[in-house]
């Protein structure tokens, strides 16, 4: 089914059927409770997690299949944002067009880099690339303003023509549509205590994420993907059997950083907004973080890794030294004040802290990433399984 094998096919059903799910699954607490902090159930975020999910994708048939670690795949996500952007200003406020074009302009950014990056290997591979970044950003920021603005970013304007939309109603912006469907448009369900928002830029970007990923596994499973890890594996010994492994590497560049401009689109297709500092050397770092931490090389774990960080990103930051005083206002005044300011180093402000001794302790303790942790789990209550059965049957009278 869907040109998979019988076990691929159940895992991208379950991948589906957790991503549909995402709303409800992302809202364990009631909302009135002390824990509701931590629910992630709403638009905004849940749209990062599937933005920032399907990068990490393509970023990993690079760098997981190939080897080929990349330092500037902020560049092609901050391409595909800018091609978004003046698709919406110039033609139509439909995400369709906004998104293919993004996906192709960056496509052919990545052809461009890649070409001339992929002539060297290694570090000097990663270092071309993240000077190729810089580049790109400095030229956004401050040399290409009358295409990219400048500093202030490239955003709609009520004299934009919009040449199939005409001029918008009621003198205010419009926003980006799915033929009439509005991006921001959401309904909330309230079921007992719980609230679970449903929103349509979110399913937007999940459907665009599930398709994306499901490319990525039959990548994996191709020969293509197979020439790919064979590259990652031992490329000095297939040179020597007469193969030339340049335009496969460069192939999964151009696809690698296709992704990356997609979901470039898509951040703008949420919020019609595009700023050079999207093209910094921290957004290619963010997703190198993202591919290591969830396990490079594997499927699920660029997904899991970019939802955490996220989640991270968007949850530990929102917790300040005022919502720490009601946890554990119950203390004695003294020692209150001294748990809330010990925490506070790790919230807040403070919760890059808190990511990068999760990072440390996942690459030592964990190098296959969170998947590893998953797997290792699974084995051990398989193997504590297989005891206890073995221990019924010794145990069970004779009949």
């Amino acid at each position: 089914m869907f040109g998979l094998s019988q076990k691929d096919t159940k895992f991208l059903l379950i991948v589906v059927a957790l991503t549909l799910l995402t709303p409800i699954l992302l809202n364990p607490f009631p909302s009135e409770s002390g824990l509701a902090q931590f629910n992630a159930g709403y638009p905004a975020l849940m749209q990062r997690f599937a933005i920032y999910g399907l990068m990490a994708i393509g970023f990993n048939i690079l760098f997981g299949l190939t080897g080929y670690l990349s330092f500037g795949h902020a560049a092609f996500l901050g391409v595909g944002s800018y091609a978004a952007v003046w698709m919406f200003k110039l033609l139509s406020m439909n995400v369709l067009p906004a998104i293919i074009l993004a996906t192709i302009v960056s496509g052919l950014f990545a052809l461009v880099i890649g070409y001339i990056s992929l002539r060297r290997s290694g570090i000097y591979f990663s270092i071309l690339t993240l000077a190729f970044a810089e580049m790109s950003y400095r030229l956004a920021y401050s040399v290409f303003t009358p295409i990219t603005n400048g500093e202030t970013g490239l955003q709609l304007t009520l004299a934009d023509p919009r040449i199939l939309d005409g001029a918008p109603e009621g003198g205010s912006l419009p926003v980006p549509t799915l033929f009439g469907l509005d991006m921001n448009a959401s309904w909330t369900a309230n079921v007992g205590p719980w609230d679970f928002t449903f929103n349509i830029g979110y399913y937007f970007c999940a459907v665009i994420a599930i398709l994306g990923f499901y490319l990525s596994l039959r990548i994996f499973r191709s020969p293509f993907g197979m020439m790919l890890r064979a590259i990652k594996s031992n490329q000095t010994r297939m040179s020597y059997t007469g193969l030339n492994s340049r335009p496969y590497t460069l192939a999964a560049f151009v696809i690698s950083g296709m992704y990356a401009g997609l979901a470039g689109g898509l951040l703008a297709a949420m919020d019609p907004l595009a700023g050079a500092e999207r093209m910094q050397w921290t957004a290619s770092g963010e997703v190198v973080l993202m591919t290591i931490m969830g396990g490079v090389g594997t499927l699920m774990g660029p997904v899991i890794g970019a939802g955490f960080i996220k989640y991270a990103e968007n949850i530990f930051s929102k917790i300040n030294e005022s919502v720490l005083h009601g946890w554990f206002g119950w203390l004695p005044d003294g020692l209150e004040d001294i748990v809330v300011w010990f925490f506070a180093r790790f919230v807040g402000e403070g919760w890059h802290l808190t990511l990068g001794l999760m990072f440390m302790i996942v690459v030592i303790a964990l190098p296959g990433g969170l998947v590893e942790g998953g797997q290792r789990i699974a084995r051990w209550v398989r193997r504590k399984s297989g005891r206890e059965t073995a221990a019924d049957e010794t145990t069970k009278p004779a009949e």
